[in-house]
């Protein structure tokens, strides 16, 4: 089956959100506009994009909580600098 423009820019819509990147949003939203796409679907694009990404979070979240469980404890290193964010280093 061959998608046509507009609907693989609402696609790559909803990829862009639940891959948290603001320019690919931005890209594929205005690709989507010149390919006749109408706020509503760009909305609704955003929205199940959306959903997919809170749903994977929260199964990330329980499942992480599991594995938590499981591991022995360990020292954990201390809080450095990179890129201006915090992250725990080794």
């Amino acid at each position: 089956m061959e998608m046509n423009g507009k609907i693989t820019e609402l696609i790559a819509i909803g990829a862009s959100i639940t891959a948290n990147c603001q320019p690919c949003l931005q890209i594929h939203v205005e690709r989507a506009v010149k390919s006749g796409a109408t706020r509503e679907e760009v909305a609704s694009a955003i929205e199940i994009g959306t959903r997919v990404r809170k749903g994977a979070a929260a199964k990330m979240e329980t499942f992480s909580a599991q594995v938590r469980g499981t591991v022995p404890q360990i020292e954990m290193g201390a809080v450095m600098e990179g890129n201006g964010c915090q992250f725990l280093g080794p």
